[in-house]
């Protein structure tokens, strides 16, 4: 007779506290097989990037580590879900499977899917537990935020490991573990990102509430100083290092004994904010790939293929803009108001559809949420029909948040001699200027591929005309009654 057993599903919830599938698994009392995957279709997506499976791999090894510790085998395997279970349900009895919901890409939901049918059919139970007060199947955001506030204040749940009954895998599928297939480039560290893991996630927020908040307020516009006074917790958040139950409940109790209680109350707003987004997404994930508002859908029809490749490069001839992408592609991290503009720049100035850059960007932010990330894309490219065109000015908020030209002479060299007086339009400077400063524009470092104000002024007008048709008025009735709170 085949021994019954539990799975517990590991997916973007890489802890081991605050864990309710596993909690549950546990209560159940047979035995468990805590198992993750590195699925080589997710791998390959257009969105992913290796910095992305290195954060994963990193936070999956602290977890063997510490369960090891227990004498419990935890299996990370590279391998696609679905063969696994069917060539586990014929070793065993597999009675349940306890996973959270995953607010994926178009991949991972049609992978979740196949796995439910497959469920079905086999008479297996999957209980998906919700992810950060996200709401699966909600028709309109009526009384959302008071469901939020109910979850985020409920106690965590108790994960009692010493309780856990091991199981071990058929050495078929044993073969597939994930450090035997996975790239080195992946299983190497790499100083220049954060590092995966519920240590470093700790580490991390407590860092911020205890200190680094101080400033937050202050400088979550400004690009260099952000990477130190914003609270840095949102890849943790991403896969699950941490719960943002967990998160928001030592942020109030450090707002009660803390004299930064302002930052604080600031930044609990932020979290609040971070799940209204994912529940866009998971409320309308086409938004993945098409207009929310599809009144939009006859402008920026074209790519212009020298266009984008600029953007992705840093190399437009607009020193913030350069300098943003630059930063985010070495170091996976760049502050809100920068990751915007450079969203609103590839869509307004540029004139390019959202679609050709949503990607890229996805590739370069380490803490890729697809529930944030296209909900937001959309917003910058004015797409989603119910919120004022904001165009940013890449002149002026460099201006305003970079004024020395520190960040950009950081990660634009090429500008280092130049003064501050044109280290935000440099080809403001005449020949002789250049010489002097040992620059050559147009060599050196590209000259502007499009004029800003001329740019902009295009957009605007488009943008405008479009949004008062009949075709976006009318789709932005259907907008607000999914998206927006009703009395």
């Amino acid at each position: 007779m085949q021994e019954a057993i539990t799975i517990v599903w590991f997916k973007k919830d890489l802890r081991l506290t605050d864990h309710a599938p596993l909690s549950e698994a546990i209560k159940r009392g047979l035995p468990v097989l805590l198992l993750h995957f590195f699925e080589p279709s997710l791998m390959d997506a257009a969105d992913s990037d290796e910095r992305h499976w290195r954060f994963i791999y990193e936070s999956v090894d602290e977890m063997k580590t510490k369960l090891l510790q227990q004498r419990i085998s935890f299996f990370s395997l590279h391998a696609e879900v679905l063969p696994v279970l069917e060539q586990l349900q014929t070793h065993f009895y597999v009675n349940s499977i306890y996973s959270h919901e995953e607010i994926g890409n178009a991949i991972s939901y049609k992978r979740d899917k196949a796995v439910a049918a497959f469920c079905k059919q086999q008479k297996i139970q999957w209980q998906e537990f919700p992810t950060n007060g996200i709401i699966r199947g909600l028709k309109n955001r009526n009384k959302w935020s008071e469901k939020w506030n109910e979850t985020m204040a409920s106690p965590e749940y108790t994960v009692l490991l010493q309780e856990i009954k091991p199981v071990s895998l058929p050495p078929t599928i044993n073969n597939l573990d994930a450090a035997a297939h996975l790239p080195q480039t992946i299983r190497t560290k790499n100083s220049l990102f954060q590092p995966g893991g519920e240590t470093a996630a700790w580490r991390y927020l407590l860092s911020f509430l205890n200190e680094r908040c101080r400033t937050y307020s202050k400088h979550i516009s400004k690009p260099e100083e952000s990477r130190k006074s914003c609270s840095r917790i949102s890849p943790y958040l991403t896969y699950g290092n941490i719960s943002m139950k967990q998160l928001y409940q030592s942020t109030l109790r450090t707002i009660e004994t803390t004299t930064y209680k302002g930052p604080l109350h600031f930044f609990i707003a932020r979290l609040h904010w971070h799940c209204h987004f994912i529940q866009k997404f998971e409320s309308e994930c086409r938004m993945e790939f098409e207009n929310l508002n599809r009144g939009f859908n006859a402008i920026r029809t074209t790519i212009n293929e020298t266009y984008v490749t600029a953007w992705k490069n840093g190399a437009t001839g607009i020193p913030l803009v350069d300098a943003c992408m630059r930063c985010v592609t070495q170091t996976g991290y760049l502050n809100f108001r920068m990751r915007s503009m450079l969203a609103s720049f590839l869509t307004h100035h540029l004139w390019q559809p959202w679609q050709a850059g949503a990607n890229h960007l996805a590739k370069q932010f380490l803490d890729y949420e697809p529930g944030i990330h296209y909900p937001q894309f959309q917003m910058q490219a004015g797409t989603m029909g119910v919120h004022t065109i904001r165009i940013y000015n890449p002149i002026k908020q460099g201006k305003e948040h970079d004024p020395e030209g520190l960040f950009i002479k950081k990660w634009i060299p090429e500008l280092a001699n130049v003064p501050v007086e044109f280290i935000h339009e440099p080809w403001l400077m005449s020949e002789m200027e250049q010489q002097l400063h040992n620059i050559k524009l147009g060599i050196d470092y590209p000259l502007p591929i499009i004029d800003v104000p001329e740019a902009a002024a295009f957009a605007r007008k488009h943008l405008w005309d479009v949004k008062k048709t009949t075709n976006v008025l009318t789709e932005n009735k259907h907008v607000l009654a999914v998206h927006t709170k009703r009395s």
